[in-house]
Order: C-alpha cells, then sequence, then structure tokens
C-alpha cells in the first residue's frame, strides 16, 4: 500500500476508529496521562499540538484542566463536524488543520509549539513519508510526546516494520527513542503497556 493509499484510507474513515467513533468514547486514560505530563512540565500558556487530533477528546480535556493555547491537525474532515457537535467550546477556541501532517509540517516554524505529542496516529505514517518525523522534530521547542504501537520485539526488524494482516489498514512499528534522540531529543520517560508505548522527549538544549 503506497503513501497516498494511506492517507485516502484515513481521510474517509467512518465507522470503527473515526472521529464519531472516538468522540462517542469521549476522554480517557490516555487523555490523562498526556495531562499529567504536561502538568507536571509546563505552564498551562504553552502551545500545544495534536497529531491526528480527531475530534479533539485529548484536547478537550487539556483545555477543561487550563490549556487554552491548543491546535490540532487531522486528515478526515469530518473530525471538525464532529468537534463542533461534541466539543463545542474546543472548537471555537483551538486552532485546527484539516490536512495530512505531511502536507502542512514543512510550514511550522522552528519551535513553534511547546508541545507536540501523538496518539497513535505517527504509527500510520507510511515509511515513504518518514521525512516528517525530522520536521516535528524541528517545530517541537521542549517537549515530544508519542504513544504509539512499537510491536512486540519479535514483530520487528532494524527497529521498523509493517502489520498489515490485523486490521484494514497498515501499522507501522517503530522505536520511536530511536527515531527522535537523532533530531535533538533526549527520551525522559518511557511506559510499556499493551499495545501501546508512551515515550517523553525533551530537547536536550532546553
Amino acid at each position: 500500500m503506497g503513501p497516498n493509499d494511506v492517507r485516502r484510507q484515513w481521510a474517509d474513515r467512518s465507522g470503527e476508529f473515526s472521529p464519531e467513533y472516538y468522540a462517542y468514547y469521549g476522554p480517557n486514560e490516555t487523555s490523562e496521562a498526556i495531562h499529567q505530563i504536561l502538568d507536571d512540565a509546563i505552564d498551562p500558556s504553552a502551545s500545544v499540538l495534536e497529531l491526528g487530533c480527531g475530534s479533539g477528546r485529548h484536547l478537550s480535556h487539556l483545555r477543561d484542566n487550563g490549556f487554552e493555547s491548543v491546535y490540532g491537525i487531522d486528515i478526515n474532515d469530518d473530525s471538525f463536524e464532529v468537534m463542533r457537535e461534541a466539543y463545542p467550546e474546543l472548537a471555537a477556541s483551538g486552532t485546527f488543520y484539516a490536512a495530512a501532517i505531511e502536507d502542512v509540517v514543512e510550514e511550522f516554524d522552528d519551535g513553534q509549539f511547546d508541545v507536540v505529542y501523538s496518539i497513535e496516529t505517527l504509527q500510520h505514517i507510511h515509511p515513504d513519508d518518514a521525512w516528517v518525523f525530522e520536521e516535528l522534530a524541528r517545530c517541537t521547542n521542549d517537549l515530544l510526546v508519542t504513544v504509539e504501537n512499537e510491536g512486540a520485539d519479535d514483530d520487528q526488524s532494524n527497529g521498523s516494520d509493517v502489520n498489515d494482516t490485523q486490521y484494514d489498514f497498515p501499522l507501522y512499528y517503530r522505536d520511536w527513542n530511536d527515531i527522535f534522540t537523532q533530531f535533538g531529543f533526549s527520551q525522559r520517560d518511557v511506559a510499556r503497556d499493551d499495545p501501546d508505548t508512551l515515550r517523553v522527549f525533551e530537547r536536550q538544549d532546553s
């Protein structure tokens, strides 16, 4: 499956794993984990970007806890219609990009966002578009957080492999510590769970 096919799957997604699906379930333990990481590390006035924000359940949780400078990117236009219904205050106050990450990341300034985080989104970036990881590091000023399915050790090959049988979309397994420590970050924390691994990176010169 090529990169355009992967993007098209998520741009047109409905049903399971769609914006409506996640809005129905609302904030969860991961939402609170992101909140606690940010609350312990940065000021509430910090600018926070979520990659693959969907209908905004994680950003809404942050906003409800005092973080008001919030941004989001999602490739599925339906995300923002659902957001206006499910989280109207977030929709009215945040800044959002209805686009693929690959189409907007180069437009961001160096260090434009104090925090950038991804929850089960970077795992869908096609290997041909792996250049976006350096761009994401470039536009992150302080903290970068990944909550991604990295696969079991025996599933990986040279730190990167693909699971294209479990779902109707591919999962690209990567070791995010190997990736982001190349680009000026050090790993501060890591917590492994099933199926995701949470990693917190901080800029080395911050």
